[in-house]
């Protein structure tokens, strides 16, 4: 009787390995990763929606390598330590790729997880030039890089508006002193910087550091960070009576920072970023059905659903699964998405990254200026 029961149990033991084979196998799984809860948590839902789109008709559609393309969705909660949690955890859910992650804090470190286990990633939102200068052959990304908007922010302030006094604030995170700097560095010797300093992402009153900056008397402030941090900065600037107006960069531009600072408050503030999607014709189709599901478009629901394409593209041109030839696919192919024309260069940044100058206007943002 117990040789019989043995027997059976591996019997069982061997019929259930065999199941867990298939059901691995049943599905391509495409990692999302980003902020999902917390304060940033409008970045990380817009990322989800247009990847969700994407996997979506591609299941319509029969999927990719005959099999059904499988969503896994991480939270990183915009830390840098629960970014490398979140990577390891979508290697040994045995991803084909990423898409993610959106602060460049979080996916520069994520990045060794993804490179070491051969598992392609594609960002749609971290500007950080060092993402892509580490030198690894799977990390890609959709968006454009900071020393390009940088450089837009700095010809805007010296051609267009001709200022000659500065105040230049960060976060400290490496998205927000990254931007700051290469705005900084841009400006050269051009104009007088009258402040340069930090804050503490995640603080809520900024009113001490900001009636230092009002005391140097700038014509403009420049904030590298994200919208909480900067809606919250504006209001307390006109509460204290500094009118300079404010100019910050991609992270910030998002419905929730006019929310944050108050409509009339956030008028005039200027804003880099990429042209309006709703402008672009190859974007119209992309346009009209994430509003239908998700309603209001947000600033890298694009750049996430373009990036869930591509490399679902490469995977089906790759004709596998393997991490390394979706690599090679991604680096030699052209992609049109919804963005346009998409390809990568030997870094795993977009050859074409157009940075415009807007500017918040009747409680919405509106394009102001091209370089």
């Amino acid at each position: 009787m117990k040789k019989l029961f043995i027997v059976f149990l591996l019997i069982g033991l061997m019929a259930l390995a065999g199941f867990g084979c298939r059901k691995a196998s049943d599905a391509i799984k495409i990692g999302i990763a980003g902020p999902m809860t917390g304060d940033q948590s409008k970045m990380g839902m817009d990322f989800k929606n247009g990847v969700s789109l994407a996997v979506e008709e591609w299941n319509l559609k029969g999927g990719v390598l005959g099999k059904k393309v499988e969503l896994v969705i991480g939270d990183d909660q915009h830390d840098p330590k629960q970014a490398v949690s979140v990577a390891n955890k979508m290697v040994n859910d045995g991803v084909t790729g990423v898409i993610g992650h959106f602060n460049s804090s979080c996916s520069i470190p994520a990045s060794d997880v993804y490179n070491r286990s051969g598992v392609p990633m594609i960002s749609p939102g971290s500007t950080n030039p060092q993402l892509t200068e580490k030198g690894y052959k799977g990390v890609f990304r959709v968006c454009g890089r900071d020393d390009q908007q940088g450089k837009v922010a700095a010809e805007f302030v010296t051609d267009k508006l001709k200022l000659k006094r500065v105040a230049v604030i960060h976060d400290k995170t490496t998205y927000g002193q990254g931007l700051a700097d290469e705005f900084r560095k841009a400006l050269g010797d051009k104009v007088e910087i009258v402040y340069h300093g930090g804050i503490v992402q995640g603080d809520r009153d900024f009113k001490g550091v900001l009636t230092t900056i009002k005391g140097k008397s700038p014509e403009l402030v420049f904030f590298g960070g994200i919208y909480p941090e900067a809606g919250l900065m504006v209001r307390q600037a006109k509460e204290i009576g500094l009118s300079a107006p404010f100019m910050s960069g991609d992270g910030s531009i998002d419905p929730k920072f006019i929310e944050i600072a108050g409509a009339k408050v956030a008028e005039g503030t200027y804003l880099t970023f990429s042209p309006d999607p709703q402008n672009i014709p190859t974007a119209k189709e992309f346009v009209g059905k994430y509003k239908a599901k998700y309603g209001e478009l947000g600033p890298y629901s694009i750049y996430a659903y373009d990036a869930a394409n591509i490399m679902l593209a490469a995977v089906r041109e790759a004709n596998s699964a393997e991490g390394n030839l979706i690599m090679d696919k991604l680096h030699s192919m052209e992609f049109i998405g919804a963005l346009g024309m998409i390809k990568f260069d030997k870094q795993g940044d977009v050859t074409a990254a157009p940075y415009v100058l807007w500017i918040t206007k009747n409680g919405k943002f509106a394009e102001y200026w091209k370089p």
